[in-house]
């Protein structure tokens, strides 16, 4: 067909266009490949063109045709192409049926009933799209359109799928493979079909005879259709497409009770019956198998966990419909029935494989990481076996904890090497207690146990013995944040000592698990774990080594960070070798940037551990920060949020600036264009390289980070403003003379803020702060900045000025801190003494707001009567440590340096205001400033005198 891939080239679906792809993929002659490209075209088309506002969109009589051509035949050879022509046509019908295409289900409905194999299976096919298509809309008028369509159409789906269902039955009879084949292929469409009539179709399902008939017509045909499995060899598409239809029945009914919790009420007792019997009885042998199974369990352990079937307290206070389904639950479980699970379950399905054990000695690291959640864990047998349990275990603790406790007494004592199987299922019994150990709190001595009994299994040695070493270990983790006393943690760091010296591999990486569940108990004392912490760190390095897996080696990895960061500074003996073989293991792992981030985790804590001594570690260290965090290099990703960690924390603790710690910096002005949520830790790094090099930074970098924040400051939250305002805050701090300078780009936003009275008060508190510092440490750069913000408010400086200290002694409230508000106390004074007019007419908003913070700021010596600043620090005054605390970090030694050259830390509040007082006095005489002190509230003066006594 000349031309007929021409219209992929269009760049927009018009109606010749898509006439031009329904005729090419509708004309079976044509090459398959470029039939198939007609049909997403078209698909994709209906995305971008079929809705009425759509640019270029097909108008009503173009669709019309289309949509008449759609459902000419269903005769597509082709089953992948036939596929796409089914999804295209249910995504017509979700924007048209049944409104604009009330034809299309009528159509559907006789052509599933044509004699024609390929007809038949091609309608059926599209009749499944298109239901699952419509159940899935969401708004209340396409709901109640689809409840209307399941409604007019149930009927004859059920009729449907049961004639197929028999047909197939029936062909399973006569043998022959292929009628079998697609009979069943049938089967399973037009149970997919029902399937969302069934769960999506009706408000009360329940109220429907036919849907309940459906329902609990399943259970037979579960039967029958098990029952088939066994005259269906194991190797073939038959046995597929049968587990397919099998599970499709299982489906049903764990989304109709998700759905329909109380509709579901009548099936509760046939469901648990059913799974019961097939699951923990032999009826299910030689029928079922591994996926079947798990969704048994998940069906059983859904009506076990439904909150819908679960009484109030107050019986009274339960709907009827709640205490029927709890009345079915408890006559169902009784004491033989839950006997018998847990004992199946222990007995049976926590014991471990042939291939588990096959798989433990061949890939004992593939082993744990499919123990420990791997990619297909969850859709395996053994977790949902586990959380079976658990549950069954939780809700029906009082009947089944003497099960179990008796099942822990039968196994006491050691068991012989040379019996596996008593050694397997001690080793189901132990991870049966582990689950259950909340369950068992009350019950279980776990102290006595590990002593007499868990201890001396850990130490029998014989490489058949390793399950229960591997087990008991696990065990003892479990119970670890649960029941165990402190007094026996050395005896149990002296077993994981001797366990990580194991010859078993499975066993050394389950101990290293343990380890780090004992480290991160709330109860863990680092004066016990000291003892053996040089000999642990080596041999989990050892063990970091030895194992070849990414997953493996993030465990052991994030293991080592958790001893690093509980022991801290005491871990600085040890780290030599891993701190040698981290760069190593950094560039292995290039291809591995989830591994990158357990390294990056690592040096975090390593970072904090080694505090100064962390400068050793820059040559690795800070290229590691530089690509982390270089958000032009594709790692950043993965690696951003835990390298912005590691720079600050390598910041903070570093002892001084060195020209390539101050190099990264370069990375930031991306990063803040990104304005992610990254940015608190970004504007907590700026004020690290403030903290550590205030001079040199500026000078380097000021410049460019004040454009990037007088750009930010429009953009971002109020918290973001905050953020950086704390930043200028912090400059000005610590370099009251360059701070300024480098940052009067945004002083006179901090201007404008204050005289229009920003409306957040916590933004107005960090424009006033800022403000304080100008006004009080660097008063020329004040004097030029209010000669600035005159001219912008066509103001006199004097009048500007006023208008200033109005709005700040108004907005005072703002402030909630104490360091602020003697800062706004102490700057505001700082204009005394003055013969300023403007000054003098705001002396009583001063004075009001010294005394404001002589309140907070003051502690009254109850034996002398006599006040104290409590915000002065002296030179001598050493934080006190407690055992629990970390050491201070450089950054902080670096902020008590600069408090004790802050004006707040410094200079006592009460002397200061006398001075100034005084001051003003000697200016105006007492007649003078007697006549200005009386323009201040008595109150406030008695209140003033009795602070500032002794002076």
């Amino acid at each position: 067909m000349p031309g007929a891939l021409e219209f992929l080239t269009v760049d927009h679906f018009s109606s010749p266009m898509s006439v031009i792809a329904l005729n090419i993929f509708t004309n079976h002659t044509l090459d398959i490949n470029v039939r198939w490209l007609a049909v997403l075209y078209f698909k994709h088309g209906i995305d971008r063109y079929w809705r009425r506002v759509a640019p270029h969109a097909l108008s009503e009589e173009e669709k019309s045709t289309l949509r008449a051509g759609l459902i000419t035949n269903f005769n597509e050879p082709i089953n992948q192409i036939a596929t796409q022509i089914a999804v295209l046509i249910a995504k017509v019908a979700r924007l048209d049926c049944p409104r604009q295409w009330p034809e299309l289900i009528p159509t559907l409905v006789e052509s599933v009933k044509v004699q024609d194999d390929l007809r038949q299976h091609r309608a059926l096919l599209t009749f499944y799209h298109v239901t699952k298509t419509l159940a899935s809309k969401r708004l209340a008028a396409d709901r109640k359109l689809f409840y209307d369509l399941a409604s007019g159409i149930y009927n004859f789906a059920c009729s449907l799928w049961n004639h197929h269902t028999d047909t197939f039955l029936q062909h399973v009879s006569s043998g022959n493979e292929a009628a079998v084949l697609s009979s069943l292929e049938r089967t399973l469409l037009s149970l997919k079909v029902l399937r969302k009539l069934t769960v999506n179709g009706f408000v009360e399902p329940h109220k429907n005879m036919e849907v309940m008939g459906f329902l609990h017509g399943i259970f037979e045909r579960l039967k029958q259709f098990l029952e088939c499995s066994r005259s269906i060899g194991t190797d073939n598409v038959c046995r597929d497409r049968l587990e397919k239809t099998i599970i499709l029945f299982t489906k049903v009914l764990l989304d109709f009770l998700d759905q329909h919790p109380i509709s579901f009420t009548p099936l509760i007792q046939r469901s648990l019956e059913f799974s019961v019997s097939y699951v923990f009885t032999e009826v299910g042998e030689g029928v079922t198998f591994e996926r079947f199974i798990v969704q048994c369990m998940n069906l059983i352990k859904m009506i076990v966990k439904n909150y819908a079937y679960k009484p109030s307290k107050n019986f009274e206070d339960s709907s009827p419909e709640t205490l029927e389904a709890h009345k079915i639950k408890m006559a169902f479980f009784t004491y033989p029935t839950l006997t018998e699970i847990c004992r199946r379950l222990v007995s049976h399905y926590f014991l471990l494989t042939e291939e588990e054990l096959t798989m433990w000695e061949e890939d004992p690291e593939g082993f744990t990481v499919e123990e420990t959640g791997g990619d297909s864990w969850k859709y395996s047998l053994r977790p949902c076996t586990e959380v079976l349990f658990i549950d069954i275990f939780h809700e029906y603790n009082q009947t089944l904890t003497p099960v179990l406790l008796e099942m822990m007494q039968t196994l006491e004592g050691p068991t012989n090497v040379e019996d596996m199987n008593a050694l397997l299922i001690k080793d189901a019994v132990y991870n049966a207690v582990g689950l259950a150990a909340f369950e068992l709190f009350d019950s279980v001595d776990f102290d006595q146990w590990f002593k007499t009994q868990l201890l001396p299994e850990l130490q029998v040695s014989h490489n058949r013995y390793k399950p229960l070493r591997r087990r008991v270990i696990w065990l003892i983790g479990q119970w670890i944040s649960v029941k165990f006393k402190s007094d026996l943690r050395p005896m149990l760091y002296e077993a994981i000592c001797n366990l990580l010296q194991d010859q078993d591999l499975v066993v050394r990486i389950e101990t290293a698990t343990t380890l780090k569940l004992t480290v991160d108990d709330f109860e863990f004392r680092t004066d016990q774990f000291l003892p053996y912490l040089e000999t642990m760190f080596t041999l989990l390095f050892q063990l970091l080594q030895q194992v070849t897996e990414c997953d493996t080696k993030m465990h052991v990895l994030h293991v080592l960070s958790c001893v690093i960061e509980r022991v801290n500074v005491q871990i600085r003996p040890y780290v030599g070798c891993l701190v040698q073989y981290l760069p190593l293991l950094w560039k292995q792992s290039e291809e591995h940037n989830m591994l990158r981030c357990a390294i990056l985790t690592t040096l975090i804590h390593l970072v904090q551990g080694l505090g100064a001594d962390s400068k050793n570690l820059y040559p690795f260290l800070l290229p590691v920060i530089q690509l982390s965090t270089d958000v032009s290099q594709p790692p950043h990703v993965y690696l951003l949020e835990d390298g912005l960690e590691l720079w600050l924390v390598t910041l903070e603790n570093s002892p001084c600036v060195t020209p390539e710690l101050l190099r990264i910096f370069q990375n930031m002005s991306p990063l803040l264009e990104l304005s992610s949520e990254n940015l608190r830790t970004c504007f907590k790094i700026i004020n690290g390289y403030i903290f550590l090099s205030s001079t040199e930074f500026l000078q380097t970098y000021a410049a460019g980070l004040c454009q990037s924040f007088y750009e930010l400051l429009p953009e971002i939250t109020t918290e973001g403003q905050v953020q950086v305002l704390k930043v200028v805050e912090n400059a000005l701090k610590v370099n009251p003379v360059l701070g300024p300078q480098m940052f009067q780009r945004i002083l006179p936003c901090v201007f404008r803020g204050v005289i229009e009275g920003e409306r957040y008060p916590v933004v107005m508190s960090i424009y006033l702060a800022v403000m304080g510092r100008v006004l009080l440490q660097n008063t020329s750069f004040f004097s030029s900045l209010l000669n600035e913000m005159g001219h912008e408010f066509n103001q006199e400086m004097d009048q500007l000025l006023g208008n200033v200290i109005e709005m700040w002694v108004d907005r005072m409230d703002n402030i909630t801190q104490p360091e602020r508000k003697k800062l706004s106390a102490l700057a505001l004074l700082s204009l005394l003494p003055s013969d300023n007019s403007v000054i003098q007419d705001k002396f009583c908003g001063i004075i009001n707001i010294s005394v404001e913070a002589l309140h907070d700021v003051m502690t009254e010596d109850p034996e002398t009567r006599t006040y104290k600043d409590c915000m002065l620090m002296s030179q001598h005054e050493e934080p006190k440590v407690t055992e629990d605390e970390e050491p201070p970090t450089e950054q902080d030694k670096r902020k008590k340096m600069l408090a004790l050259k802050d004006p707040v830390h410094t200079v006592s509040l009460q002397q200061f205001i006398y001075e100034k007082l005084k001051a003003q006095q000697e200016i105006l005489g007492e007649q003078g400033f007697q006549s200005l002190m009386e323009t201040v509230d008595t109150e406030i003066v008695t209140q003033l005198q009795e602070f500032l006594q002794g002076f």
